[in-house]
C-alpha cells in the first residue's frame, strides 16, 4: 500500500509517522508538501501531528486551507482513505471531513503522557483487527484535544458506529478518571459516516517500536493494512 504523509509548516510528527509506516510496517511512503497539488497516486493519506502554521487562530484552522487540502478533501469525498492524528484530527474537523470540534483541554494545559484507549466501532477499518474491550497504551501530546459534538450529532454518530476510540483505564473500562482532557463521552477518535476518514488525538505512530517498550500502536496500523488483504 502506498501512503502519503502531508507535511505542513509546523508539522513535527511527520517523520515519526513515516518511520512507523516505512521502517516498522514496511510500506511505501511518500512525503506530500502542503503546497503540492498532486497526491502522487497514494492509496492512503495521513495528516500528522504538530503545530501547523503555529496553531494560530485555532489548531488546524489555517492548514485546512493549504493548497494540498483541496486535493485531500476531493480524495476523501471520492472514498479515499484518510487518517488525521492529533493536529491532523484538528484539521479534519476544521475541514468538515469528520463531525465535531476539538477544544482546549479542561485544565487549559498541554498534556503529554501515555493514556489508554479502547476500540468502539465494530465496522471501521481502523479498529477491525482490535479485540473489543482491549486497552491500548498510546501517547497523547496536545493542548486542544477535548472533543465536542452536540447531542444530536453524538446520537447519530453512536448509532452509525462513528466513535472509533474512547479513553479508558488500564483494564479497558471507560471512566471519568481515565479522561485526560474533558472530551465528551471520553471520545478519543471518530470517523465520518462513510467510514473512510479517521481522526484520533492519541499518537499510534509513537507506540510501534519495541525500543520504546510499547508496540500497542501497531495493531491500529495492522487494522489499516488488513484492507490490502481484503481487496
Amino acid at each position: 500500500m502506498k501512503f502519503g504523509v502531508v507535511i505542513f509548516p509546523g508539522s513535527n510528527c511527520d517523520q515519526d509517522m513515516i518511520y512507523a509506516l516505512r521502517n516498522v510496517m514496511k510500506q511505501e511512503v511518500v512525503e506530500l508538501w502542503h503546497k503540492d497539488t498532486d497526491l502522487k497516486g497514494c492509496d492512503f493519506i495521513v495528516l500528522p501531528g504538530g503545530f501547523s502554521y503555529g496553531d494560530y487562530l485555532r489548531s488546524g484552522a489555517i492548514a485546512r486551507f493549504s493548497p494540498i487540502m483541496e486535493k485531500v478533501i476531493e480524495f476523501a469525498n471520492n472514498g479515499g482513505y484518510l487518517l488525521g492524528v492529533c493536529n491532523g484530527f484538528q484539521i479534519l474537523c476544521e475541514a468538515g471531513l469528520v463531525p465535531g470540534a476539538l477544544m482546549h483541554n479542561d485544565e487549559r494545559k498541554f498534556i503529554c503522557k501515555n493514556v489508554f484507549i479502547t476500540p468502539q466501532s465494530k465496522d471501521a477499518l481502523i479498529t477491525s483487527n482490535i479485540a473489543s474491550g482491549k486497552a491500548l497504551k498510546i501517547p497523547i501530546a496536545h493542548g486542544e484535544g477535548k472533543y465536542y459534538a452536540d447531542t444530536e450529532t453524538l446520537k447519530r454518530m453512536n448509532e452509525n458506529g462513528q466513535i472509533i476510540f474512547r479513553y479508558c483505564d488500564e483494564q479497558g473500562k471507560i471512566t471519568d478518571a481515565a479522561n485526560p482532557n474533558g472530551a465528551i463521552d471520553n471520545i478519543a477518535g471518530v470517523c465520518n459516516a462513510a467510514k473512510n476518514v479517521f481522526g484520533m488525538m492519541p499518537h499510534p505512530e509513537r507506540a510501534v517500536d519495541s525500543e520504546l517498550s510499547n508496540i500497542d500502536g501497531r495493531v491500529i496500523f495492522e487494522s489499516i493494512l488488513s484492507l490490502v488483504n481484503s481487496h
